[in-house]
C-alpha cells in the first residue's frame, strides 16, 4: 500500500510525511502478513491436533485389539492343549478297552476249546454207554456180543469222565464174566439177574451224562453271550470314544487354526500400531518444530511492528513533524511563486482547457471543478485548489488502499473460516452419519446375540427337562429290569432244584394181580421233557431283561455323556456370546458418547459458520457491492491525479512528478 505514496508530487508532501506513509504503510502490510500468518498456522495447528488424535485413537484402538487377539490366542491355544490332552485320555482309554476286548476274546476262545473237548469227551461216553447198554440188553450174548461188551466196557473205563467207583464195579463184572463163554450158556434170566445191576448203573450214568452235558451246554451258551455283551459293550465304547476323539481332534484343529489366524492379525496390526505410532512421534516433533518456529516469527513481527510503531511516534512528534509543517511549506511556497511570475498569462487558458478535456474524457467531477475554478479564480488559488485536489484524491486513494487491504484481508480469513467451518460441518455431519449407522448395526448386533442367547438358553432347559424325563424312565426301566431280573432267577432256582431232585426219583415195582387196572411202571420225575423248554424259555427272559438291563444302562451313560458335553457347548457359547454383547454395547456406548461430542461439535461449527456468513453479509455493502471495482476506482482516481499534475505542470511551467 505505502508504494502509492512514492507517486504523489514531491511538492505535495514533506518528507517527512512521505517517511510517516510509507512506514504506515509498512505497519499495515505487516499486520496483513502476521494476519496471514496467524491463520495458516492456526490451520497447521488444527491439523497437527486433529491428526495426531486421530492416530492417538488409532493406536489405541490397535493395542485393544493387539489385547484382544492375545487373549484369543492364548484362549485358543489353551483350547487346543486341553483338546492335546483329552484326546490322549482318550487313546489310552480306546488302548485298555482294545486289550481288554482282546483279553476277553482269548478268554472265550479258550473257554470254548475247553468246552468243545469236554462236550467230545461227553459224546464219546455217552455213545459207548449207549452201545454198552444196548449189548447188554440183549437175552442171548454170544461171543462177538462178548467181545463187544469187553470192548465197549473197557473203553468206558478210560473215559475221564467215568467215576472210580464205577470203573471198579465194571472191572469186577469183566472179572467175573470173562470166561462166561466157555461155560454153558445160562438161561435169559440168569444173564439178566448177573448184568441187571451193571445195566442200571449204566443207565445212570448215562442219564448223568446227558444231564450234565446239558448243563455244561447250557452254561456254554451262558458264557458266550456274557462275552458277546461284554464285547459289544467295548466296541460301543471303543466307536464312542473313537467319535468323540475325531471331534476333539477337529476342534483342537480349529482352535490352533484360529490362533495362527489371531497371530497373523496381531502381527500385523503390531505393525501398523508400531507405524502409526512413528509417524505420530515424528509428527509431534515436526508441529513442535513448527510452533517454535512460529513462535519465533511472531515475536519478531510484534518487534517489528512496535519498532515501526515508535518511529511513527517519533516522526509524527512535535519535534519532527513540526518543524517540517514550519520550515519546508515554506520554502515550496517561495520557489513556487518565484517560477510562478516569468509564466505567461495564457498559460491560464490552456490548463483550463485542459482540464476540461480531461474531465469530458475521465467523467470526473473534480477535474471539471478544477477546470472552472482555472477560469474563474485568480492564478495562485488555483495552484493552491489543485495541490490541495492531488492530496485530498492521494489521502482518498490511500485511505481506500487501506479500506481495500482491510477487506482483502477480511475477506480473504472470512472465505477460509467459511470453507473450513463448512468442511467440517460437512466432515462431522458424514461422520455423525456413520456414528448413527455403526450404533444402529451395533444394536442390531446386540439384539441378534442377546436373541441366540435366549434361545441358547431355551435349548438348554427343554433339553434338561428331556434330559431328566428321559433319566426317571431309564431309571425306571433298570428298577424294572432289576426287579424282572431277580423274580425270573428266583424262578429259575426254584424249577431247577424241583426238576433235578425230581429226576433222581425211582420207584419199586411189585406184582400186581392181572385184573387189576394200568396205572404206571416207571417213577414220576416229573415233566422233565416239558420243563427243558420252559427253562429255556425262562432262560431267554431272563437273558431279554439282563440285555434290557446292560442296554438301558449304556442308553442312560451315553445320553448323560450327551447331555453334559451340550451344556458345556451351551456354557460356553453362552459365555462367548455374552462377551460380546458385553464389548458390542461398550463399543456402543463409546459410539454413542463419540455422537453426542460430534453432535456438540458440529452444532459449535454451524454456529461459527452462521457468524461467518453474517459478517461475510456485513462486509459485502462495503467490499463487495461497491458497483464500480477496486481496480476501477485507482486507475480513474490516478488518471486524475496525473491530470492535475500536468495541469499544475503547464501553470507553474516545472515537472512536480
Amino acid at each position: 500500500m505505502w508504494f502509492l505514496l512514492l507517486a504523489a508530487p514531491c511538492l505535495a508532501v514533506t518528507p517527512v510525511q512521505k517517511v510517516v506513509e510509507m512506514l504506515n504503510g509498512m505497519v499495515a502490510h505487516g499486520k496483513q502478513e502476521k494476519h496471514e500468518e496467524e491463520v495458516r498456522f492456526a490451520e497447521f495447528s488444527e491439523w497437527c491436533e486433529n491428526t495426531s488424535a486421530d492416530k492417538k485413537n488409532a493406536i489405541e484402538t490397535a493395542a485393544r485389539q493387539i489385547e484382544q487377539l492375545s487373549a484369543d490366542i492364548e484362549k485358543a491355544k489353551s483350547d487346543a492343549q486341553v483338546l492335546g490332552e483329552e484326546i490322549v485320555a482318550i487313546d489310552k482309554q480306546v488302548d485298555g478297552w482294545s486289550t481288554d476286548k482282546k483279553d476277553a476274546e482269548d478268554i472265550r476262545a479258550a473257554e470254548h476249546k475247553d468246552h468243545a473237548a469236554l462236550m467230545t469227551d461227553y459224546s464219546e461216553s455217552i455213545d459207548a454207554l449207549n452201545r454198552a447198554i444196548a449189548v447188554l440188553q440183549q437175552q442171548t450174548p454170544d461171543v462177538k456180543q462178548a467181545a463187544l461188551i469187553q470192548t465197549n466196557l473197557k473203553s468206558i473205563q478210560s473215559s475221564k469222565l467215568i467215576p472210580a467207583a464205577v470203573k471198579s464195579t465194571l472191572a469186577a463184572f469183566l472179572q467175573d464174566d470173562g470166561d462166561f463163554l466157555s461155560r454153558s450158556a445160562p438161561k435169559a434170566n440168569a444173564h439178566e439177574n448177573q448184568s441187571g445191576g451193571v445195566i442200571e448203573m449204566l443207565k445212570g450214568l448215562l442219564k448223568k451224562f446227558v444231564a450234565e452235558k446239558r448243563d455244561f451246554q447250557k452254561e456254554e451258551a451262558n458264557r458266550k453271550h456274557a462275552s458277546e455283551m461284554l464285547c459289544q459293550e467295548l466296541s460301543q465304547q471303543i466307536d464312542a470314544a473313537t467319535n468323540e476323539r475325531t471331534q476333539k481332534q477337529a476342534l483342537k484343529g480349529k482352535r490352533e487354526e484360529r490362533a495362527a489366524e489371531a497371530t497373523g492379525d496381531r502381527a500385523d496390526t503390531q505393525n501398523t500400531m508400531n507405524e502409526d505410532t512413528k509417524y505420530r512421534k515424528d509428527l509431534i516433533l515436526e508441529c513442535k518444530q513448527k510452533s517454535f518456529d512460529y513462535e519465533n516469527r511472531q515475536v519478531l513481527r510484534k518487534e517489528e511492528l512496535v519498532a515501526l510503531n515508535k518511529a511513527i511516534e517519533v516522526l509524527t512528534s512535535g519535534d519532527v513533524a513540526g518543524a517540517a509543517d514550519k520550515h519546508l511549506p515554506a520554502l515550496v511556497s517561495t520557489s513556487f511563486v518565484q517560477t510562478f511570475m516569468g509564466t505567461e498569462p495564457s498559460r491560464k487558458e490552456k490548463v483550463a482547457a485542459f482540464l476540461s478535456s480531461q474531465a469530458l474524457k475521465t467523467n470526473s467531477q473534480i477535474l471539471s471543478l478544477v477546470a472552472s475554478k482555472v477560469s474563474d479564480d485568480p492564478f495562485v488559488k488555483v495552484k493552491k485548489m489543485i495541490r490541495d485536489m492531488i492530496t485530498r484524491l492521494m489521502e482518498e486513494a490511500n485511505a481506500e488502499a487501506s479500506h481495500h487491504g482491510f477487506c482483502q484481508t477480511e475477506l480473504a480469513a472470512n472465505k477460509q473460516t467459511r470453507d473450513q467451518k463448512t468442511e467440517e460441518v460437512e466432515k462431522l455431519t458424514s461422520r455423525a452419519d456413520a456414528l448413527k449407522a455403526n450404533i444402529a448395526q451395533l444394536a442390531n448386533q446386540i439384539s441378534n446375540l442377546q436373541n441366540a442367547v435366549a434361545e441358547s438358553d431355551k435349548a438348554v432347559r427343554e433339553a434338561t427337562v428331556q434330559r431328566q424325563d428321559e433319566k426317571a424312565k431309564n431309571e425306571a426301566t433298570l428298577k424294572d429290569a432289576v426287579a424282572a431280573q431277580e423274580a425270573v432267577n428266583r424262578a429259575l432256582q426254584v424249577l431247577r432244584e424241583f426238576y433235578e431232585k425230581a429226576s433222581g426219583a425211582s420207584s419199586l415195582i411189585q406184582g400186581a394181580a392181572d385184573d387189576a387196572p394200568a396205572t404206571f411202571g416207571d417213577a414220576y420225575q416229573g415233566q422233565q421233557g416239558s420243563s427243558k423248554g420252559v427253562v429255556g424259555m425262562i432262560e431267554v427272559i431272563a437273558s431279554d431283561f439282563a440285555r434290557l438291563e446292560s442296554e438301558t444302562q449304556t442308553a442312560e451313560d451315553q445320553a448323560a455323556d450327551d447331555y453334559k458335553r451340550f451344556m458345556n457347548d451351551s456354557a460356553e457359547d453362552k459365555a462367548v456370546k455374552e462377551a460380546e454383547i458385553k464389548h458390542k454395547s461398550n463399543k456402543r456406548q463409546r459410539k454413542e458418547a463419540d455422537l453426542v461430542s460430534t453432535n456438540h461439535d458440529l452444532a459449535g461449527n454451524k454456529e461459527e459458520l452462521a457468524a461467518a456468513n453474517d459478517y461475510y453479509d456485513k462486509l459485502k455493502p462495503s467490499c463487495v457491492d461497491a458497483g464500480v471495482s477496486h481496480e476501477e476506482r485507482v486507475a480513474r482516481r490516478e488518471e486524475e491525479i496525473e491530470s492535475l499534475k500536468e495541469a499544475l505542470e503547464i501553470l507553474s511551467g516545472e515537472d512536480i512528478a
